[in-house]
């Protein structure tokens, strides 16, 4: 018993936010969140809240204007506000044999099968009554932030850098300071301003400063399914007091990171010489990985060009110029290599384009 206890303790000294433990698996968002970043979430666990429609042969998960599919396992429907618990699966990303999506693809004769991102299931596994959030919390706003969108609020958290542990999945890129605010479930973004004041300074990019709680005070903000809070104040508060933890849960492995968009386009043809090429991907990236992991050919010769590559963290993209224009009517090769990174670590999923360029 002596030996477990002094795990325990050094767990909790050494593994920032271990408060939460047993929830830390667990995402708690929106429907907006999952239709936003659907590679994020496919097959996390997370909780949602909502009301449930009363269709047997498809039934529905509705709240703040938008609803998505859901799958019943080992789970009874409730009526009104309901809190539910399950499972995301992005159809697109599995085949349709998947025993998975057990109860998906009935009445699907003659569809197509969708792709990535296109439609999202929800299977759940457990639904409570959803009590009416009044007060602002960490675990409200993640849940429910159209109720205090442009309220001032005030609310206390765990500081956790800057995504430093992935507990969201993508930053609003509202300025330099933009940092995560942990509650004991779930999480949000605070911008505006920078975490220090008196006695204290926090660093965005070590994990060792991820054992202060803060509180902050600011205008609720929604945009693309992420939640912040425009902060005005910011001040150290006590941590939650602690609860014995018997194991700690490893958190998930990070998403692979995927190209949501580029200029030019495959298979793009009369592309200017002199244009830049630009890459946009769906998280950001670790940008200590980008050198060495963009090579840029002319087709069917294998000697890499000389590309200058930076990176513009806010709207997450590469973009690739050169010293002089293209040769015309060469056609091009851009590849992205193993070894390149997101913020989170999570593994950039093979990617190439290839285009055709002009005279000039």
């Amino acid at each position: 018993m002596v030996r477990r206890a002094r795990t325990v303790a050094l767990l909790l000294l050494l593994a920032p936010g271990l408060i939460s433990a047993q929830t830390s698996t667990r995402r708690f968002t929106t429907i907006d969140g999952l239709r936003q970043f659907p590679g994020y979430y496919h097959l996390q666990s997370v909780t949602l809240r909502g009301e449930l429609t009363d269709d047997p042969r498809r039934p529905m998960l509705r709240s703040d204007d938008m609803e998505m599919r859901v799958i019943f396992e080992g789970a009874s429907p409730k009526s009104g506000p309901v809190e539910v618990r399950g499972t995301v699966i992005d159809v697109g990303r599995l085949d349709a044999t998947d025993p998975r999506l057990s109860g998906y693809g009935e009445g699907r004769t003659g569809e197509s099968w969708p792709k990535p991102g296109e439609e999202l299931v929800l299977k759940i596994t457990g639904v409570t009554e959803a009590s009416p959030a009044t007060t602002a919390s960490v675990r409200a706003l993640a849940l429910e932030p159209w109720k205090f969108d442009g309220q001032t609020v005030t609310v206390t958290g765990n500081f956790r850098g800057r995504n430093l542990f992935g507990d969201t999945p993508a930053a609003p890129a509202e300025g330099r300071y933009d940092f995560v605010l942990r509650g004991a479930e779930g999480a949000i973004w605070v911008t505006g301003i920078r975490p220090r004041g008196r006695n204290f300074d926090l660093d965005l990019d070590r994990r060792i400063d991820t054992d202060k709680w803060v509180e902050v005070t600011g205008v609720v903000m929604r945009k693309r399914g992420l939640v912040s809070v425009a902060a005005t104040k910011i001040a150290l508060a006590e941590a939650p007091s602690t609860r014995t933890v018997d194991e700690a849960t490893p958190p998930p492995p990070p998403q692979p990171i995927e190209v949501v968009f580029s200029s030019p386009t495959e298979g793009e043809v009369d592309v200017s010489p002199s244009a830049p090429i630009r890459i946009q991907f769906g998280r950001g990236l670790r940008e200590s990985t980008i050198a060495g992991h963009v090579r840029v050919t002319y087709l069917g010769d294998a000697t890499p060009l000389d590309p200058k590559v930076t990176y513009d963290a806010p709207s997450r993209a590469l973009q690739i110029r050169f010293a002089a224009p293209l040769e015309p009517f060469k056609t091009v090769k851009v590849e992205l290599l193993e070894g390149l990174l997101a913020f989170d670590g999570g593994p950039l999923v093979p990617w190439s384009v290839t285009f055709s360029l002009a005279s000039r």
